[in-house]
């Protein structure tokens, strides 16, 4: 009787250029037009995903430090593996992290809801340039719809 298949030690390594490492929000919601959006931006097989539960807000978010650190060791094999030249970070609107996380049910007010994510997506933002000076970061807000605004 034949035993399991043997397990070969990983000569090669996984190697290669990516443009980006992207971080979204795990909202099933979304999944397929976040493919569309980087599909429509040339970026099809030409990023490497990251998902955590409010994206943004899940990176920084204290009470779950293991997450940022996650977030972290990502970007950084990210750009010895990938070569990456950016980190776009995705929130999405109505966004329950947020209302888990930091109590907040901000999508009643579409000013005041773009307001918190902006905030915490130049947070990383900044976090992100400090860790990482050469890597370039692109904020970014998904609706419900699939349509992408840019935050500055």
């Amino acid at each position: 009787m034949a035993g399991p298949p043997l397990c070969l030690p990983f000569a090669v390594q996984a190697a290669g250029n990516n443009e980006a490492l992207l971080l979204s929000c795990m909202n099933f919601r979304l999944l397929d037009e976040i493919v569309k959006y980087m599909d429509g931006r040339s970026l099809t097989n030409n990023y490497d995903h990251v998902v955590l539960a409010g994206a943004s807000l899940g990176a920084l978010y204290e009470k779950k430090p293991s997450w940022g650190q996650t977030f972290w060791d990502h970007v950084d094999v990210a750009q010895q593996l990938h070569h990456i030249k950016k980190v776009m970070v995705m929130d999405h609107r109505d966004c329950g992290a947020y209302k888990v996380f930091i109590s907040l049910d901000h999508a009643k007010t579409p000013k005041d809801e773009f307001d918190i994510h902006a905030t915490y997506l130049r947070k990383l933002r900044t976090d992100i340039k400090t860790r990482f000076p050469g890597l370039e970061v692109e904020l970014l807000l998904m609706g419900l719809d699939g349509k992408v605004e840019t935050v500055s």
